[in-house]
Order: structure tokens, then C-alpha cells, then sequence
């Protein structure tokens, strides 16, 4: 698989972006850490990894000069965590504006309806929509999310969950996805979904 899959982690400064590199490891695949443009241009599957807050996510990749380079890509693209929020319009955090791939609005959980935020900790996917991203996934399976922020279901959702309402776990847009959880954390689940969006063509 890794002579023929050429994957890029974008250097974003997501404090998960080492974890990230070692769950493909594990599944046979170097992925190489990077921040040039041309250089992820040129990969054939590019992965937007992110922990932390919108608006610090959203600056180094203006400041990187990258936010045009993500959004002009046609190959598969992969958002994780924090990366999959910045695929939308905007995040409530901060008011932050996005890459706006996707279409909504990234809100706060609700203590009021969720109880304790961030949302931590295992919790089951809902399919929505058949994928070939989610082969092999059902629903029923367990994910592990660190967030407190959440992205809004829609026709973009191929998977949800429920932390008091219900949310965007797993998500697509033309060539556009998202995982909300941690893939490097999901054990087979996170594994499955990586090996699967590595079967994505552009």
C-alpha cells in the first residue's frame, strides 16, 4: 500500500499530527509531515489533522500561505478533528472563519443538553449514508472524540453521534472528508477508516 499511496499529513502545528503519523504507520503507510504547498499538491491523499481552537488552526494555515492550496485540491483530503471543523463555513469559536468546503456553522456544545464539555471519551457512530469511506464500519461502532465544539448533520454526514443532540462524526464533500473522532485513538475502527480512505481516488 505504501508504494502506492503517497500521503501528506498538512504541518498545520496540530499537537495530534505525531499520533496521526504513527496510526498509518501502523497500517503499513509512511505519511510524510509537511507544510509545502507544492509538496501537497503533488500527494495523492492529503491529511488535515488539528487539535486545539479554530481560530490559532485557521491562522497558521493563512500564514502558511495554504488555505487556497487545501481548498483548490481534487485529490482525496482528509480533515481529523479540529481538521474536519475547519472544512466548514465557520466555527462559533471565536467567530472563526473557516476554509468553507463544507457548508454550516462548527457550534459549542450546550451544557445545558450535553452535560459536561469538552465531549470526552468513547461513543457509538450512526450511519447515515452508505460509503466507501465507512466499509466495514457499522452502526453501533465505538470512536474516541475529544471536542467541544461540533459540526451540524446534514447531507454532508455519512455518520453521526449523540452527546445531547446529535452531530457530525463522520463527513464528505466531493473529495472532501472529515472524521470528528481520532482515528489514532478509534483502535480498529480509526484503522479501518484510514486504510479506507486510502482507497480513494481522486
Amino acid at each position: 500500500m505504501s508504494g502506492t499511496r503517497d500521503v501528506v499529513l498538512v504541518d498545520a502545528g496540530g499537537s495530534n499530527i505525531a499520533s496521526v503519523q504513527a496510526a498509518f504507520e501502523r497500517i503499513g503507510v509512511v505519511a510524510e509531515m509537511t507544510a509545502d504547498a507544492g509538496r501537497i499538491a503533488r500527494a495523492s491523499h492529503v491529511v488535515l489533522p488539528g487539535v486545539g481552537a479554530a481560530g490559532p488552526g485557521m491562522q497558521r494555515l493563512h500564514e502558511l500561505g495554504l488555505t487556497e492550496v487545501i481548498g483548490s485540491l481534487r485529490q482525496p483530503v482528509l480533515g481529523v478533528c479540529l481538521g474536519m471543523q475547519l472544512l466548514f463555513v465557520q466555527s462559533e469559536e471565536a467567530e472563526s472563519r473557516c476554509l468553507g468546503i463544507i457548508p454550516g456553522t462548527v457550534r459549542r456544545f450546550s451544557e445545558a443538553v450535553s452535560g459536561r464539555v469538552p465531549h470526552m471519551g468513547w461513543n457509538q457512530l450512526q450511519i447515515e449514508r452508505p460509503s466507501v469511506l465507512l466499509d466495514g464500519i457499522e452502526s453501533g461502532a465505538y470512536a474516541y472524540f475529544v471536542h467541544s465544539y461540533a459540526a451540524p448533520t446534514g447531507d454532508h454526514a455519512l455518520a453521526s453521534c449523540c452527546y445531547g443532540s446529535s452531530f457530525a462524526a463522520v463527513v464528505a464533500r466531493n473529495n472532501f472528508h472529515g472524521a470528528q473522532f481520532h482515528p489514532e485513538r478509534s483502535s480498529a475502527v480509526g484503522s479501518r477508516l484510514l486504510k479506507n480512505f486510502l482507497g480513494l481516488t481522486g
